[in-house]
């Protein structure tokens, strides 16, 4: 009765253990790339729900719990209104699931009915309390105990931050003997939270570090690498690849290859690092070894950290190369292909700090940028171990752009001043009825808006970006963006003055009524747009783009309130230069050719004279607004803009003649002036006087 007794016992604990060990394989043994599965069959989210249900006030915060089975929670912040996933902390994750596989597995192999039921042994497991414990229990060799618990894993924010602590752990604590075996199970672990079905979740990570923490968990596990044999792969992931081989001083130029697929739709991204000869030269007669790794998706998971909880979106255009050298190499050589191989995409070569956590564009300079390649030559030490290329497809960094701006602006500056100088001196020989006074009265306000804007765009350009003096940069910003709507609204009033002559004939305004409204046009209507524009959008740190002083566009939109006014003006400023094209051409019953010769000539000049004065030359903006523009059109539009100011006082000033006039008169009256002066001085009479005040 006994023996029965305990052969029943020993068949329910084998039963029950046997059922314990199938529902933990079920989970766990599953294809590499599927997703973990709940009972139903349908992948687990992570998440509860999308939103709060709680009234959504501006600023305010709420969390709600994660899905069945997953620890953590969901932060939710109100945006416009609208609720907004913020963090995300869900992770099916633990210390205990990554290894309760190996565990269960050691239970059942005793739990057999042949064994007498004292030699089974029910005391609970060891309990792990951290992954290098766990590792060097079940498998210290190759790690591969944890690879089936990892690719099983939903990519949640919670589980890629379990991830990242889980290597960062085994980089601190385990790297002391790191085999090629080691290497390949630590990259696979790094290759399930570097697909890019995970990049969205990145950035619902409370730790805002945590893919410079990955980074350089790789790069100094990588550093603890041995290579034993001549072979160069060592790591072929999807997601990540890792090359290595020996050398010494006497080593040729050797190079390591990358071609990677960002995805099954794009080509193979290629990347290369080269160790030139004469670094390679200072290297002991010693072997020694050198290792790379490329990242095709890194490059969009990095954030970069900055002062004022602000940050600088740089996107990056190539693959994300890691090397780990001896101590004595210094310089390396890269080449990049571009993702984005627009022709706008700027190359700036950067090196990844480790301790700045930002991408540190002094590490690097471009010695080619050729297509779509970019060779860099980068100085290589243990805070700057990877690379990569920026890129920027707004801008246009042409030299012979800055060129134009730079030489334009200095010309532009020096003849709105000899313009403002010239209007001074013969403003009262000039302004003889209201309609000239009037259109003197526009030419300096037009000279002074764009003199002072001019200079305030040379104060902001002087800072490489807004977060160096945020409180000036916003300043600059400012008075920029008044002093440019003040140089077109008063070139629209120019334009107004113009109908108003030609419309206008047998009833005049006083002057009076028109300088109050030529100022509230000029300077009333600017203000009211600069000011509500950083009302509106200061509070939420949107006025002005933080890689420059200037308006912003990618968050608030705040550009839109100078292009939207400027355009509409250019548009009517246009319409009134059609006017008075139209007016200038008086026909008459048989004209000649001179006649109709002498009418376009007429025209022509017209047109050019009011073209730079009304700012129609702003109207070549639009052509570079469209992607893929020529970079002509980008050389006429900085040209002709950069030099207003001396169009201004060419078409403004020299060429009216009743300016002409004037100064001939103020100088000849200069000039009799100093000869009375010196026939004066001259004179007996003043020669005696001389004589007496020495006696």
């Amino acid at each position: 009765m006994k023996m029965k007794s305990q052969a029943t016992m020993i068949c329910c604990l084998t039963f029950f253990l046997s059922t314990e060990c199938f529902h933990y394989r079920s989970k766990i043994h599953i294809k590499a790339g599927d997703k973990l599965q709940s009972p139903e069959g349908k992948p687990k989210s992570g998440r509860i729900q999308d939103e709060c249900h709680g009234p959504c006030i501006s600023s305010s915060n709420c969390s709600q719990p994660c899905a069945k089975n997953f620890h953590g929670e969901i932060g939710f912040t109100c945006n416009q209104k609208e609720w907004q996933k913020s963090t995300e902390t869900c992770t099916s994750l633990s210390v205990e699931k990554l290894f309760q596989d190996s565990s269960v597995e050691s239970r059942l192999s005793v739990a057999a009915p042949s064994i007498p039921l004292h030699v089974l042994d029910f005391r609970a497991p060891e309990i792990i309390e951290s992954v290098a414990q766990g590792i060097r229990k079940n498998c210290p060799l190759d790690y591969a105990c944890i690879i089936d618990v990892v690719k099983s894993s939903e990519t949640t924010s919670g589980n890629i931050a379990f991830i990242v602590e889980l290597l960062k752990n085994i980089s601190t604590d385990l790297s002391d003997n790191v085999t090629q075996e080691k290497m390949k199970s630590y990259s696979q672990v790094a290759n399930h939270i570097l697909d890019t079905a995970a990049i969205s979740n990145w950035a619902f990570i409370p730790n805002k570090n945590a893919s410079s923490d990955l980074l350089q968990s790789v790069n100094l596990f990588a550093r603890q690498l041995h290579i034993h044999d001549k072979s160069e792969n060592i790591v072929n992931e999807l997601f990540i690849q890792t090359k290595g081989f020996h050398l010494n001083h006497n080593t040729s130029e050797k190079s390591f290859n990358f071609s990677i697929s960002m995805n099954s739709t794009t080509d193979d991204i290629l990347g290369t690092v080269q160790i030139p000869q004469q670094e390679l030269r200072k290297l002991w007669p010693n072997a020694s070894q050198a290792i790379s790794i490329a990242f095709p998706t890194l490059g969009s998971i990095l954030r970069e950290a900055h002062s004022q909880n602000v940050s600088l979106p740089r996107r990056v255009n190539g693959l994300v190369l890691s090397v780990v050298l001896p101590e004595r190499l210094q310089e390396i050589v890269l080449t990049f292909e571009k993702i984005n191989k627009s022709h706008h995409a700027r190359a700036q070569c950067v090196g990844w700090h480790s301790k700045k956590r930002r991408w540190d564009e002094n590490a690097c300079r471009m010695t080619q940028d050729i297509r779509n390649k970019v060779k860099c030559r980068c100085n290589y030490n243990s805070a700057v171990m990877s690379f990569s290329i920026l890129m920027s497809p707004t801008s246009k960094t042409d030299k012979v752009l800055d060129y134009i701006t730079c030489i334009g602006l200095s010309i532009s500056i020096l003849s709105l001043v000899l313009c403002l100088i010239i209007e001074a001196t013969v403003w009262s020989r000039v302004v003889v009825t209201d309609i000239s006074y009037m259109r003197h009265v526009c030419i300096v306000n037009i000279a002074v808006s764009l003199l002072t804007a001019n200079v305030c765009f040379i104060i902001g350009s002087h800072f490489n970006n807004g977060v160096q003096d945020y409180n000036v940069c916003v300043a600059v910003t400012f008075f920029s963006h008044f002093f440019y709507l003040s140089l077109f609204f008063w070139m629209l009033f120019k334009a107004l003055l113009i109908i108003y002559g030609i419309l206008v004939i047998f009833r005049r305004m006083l002057k009076s009524r028109m300088m109050v409204i030529g100022f509230a046009i000029g300077y009333g209507c600017p203000l009211i747009i600069a000011v509500t524009t950083v009302a509106i959008t200061e509070p939420k740190k949107g006025y002005m783009r933080l890689e420059a002083c200037w308006l912003n566009w990618v968050s608030t939109k705040a550009l839109l309130a100078f292009a939207i006014p400027a355009l509409v003006i250019v548009a009517v400023n246009l319409i009134v230069v059609l006017v008075v094209a139209v007016n200038t051409q008086r026909p008459s019953i048989g004209s000649s050719k001179s006649q109709d010769v002498a009418i376009i000539m007429r025209i022509t000049k017209n047109v050019a004279i009011l073209t730079p004065l009304l700012g129609l030359t702003w109207g070549f903006g639009i052509a570079t607004l469209i992607e893929d523009t020529p970079l002509m059109f980008h050389i006429i539009f900085a040209s002709l803009n950069a030099f207003q100011g001396f169009f201004i006082l060419l078409f403004g000033t020299i060429m009216d003649h009743k300016i002409r006039d004037a100064l001939r008169v103020r100088m000849s009256s200069l000039q009799g002036k100093s000869r009375a002066a010196e026939n004066a001085s001259l004179s007996p009479t003043n020669g005696s006087k001389f004589m007496n005040l020495q006696g």
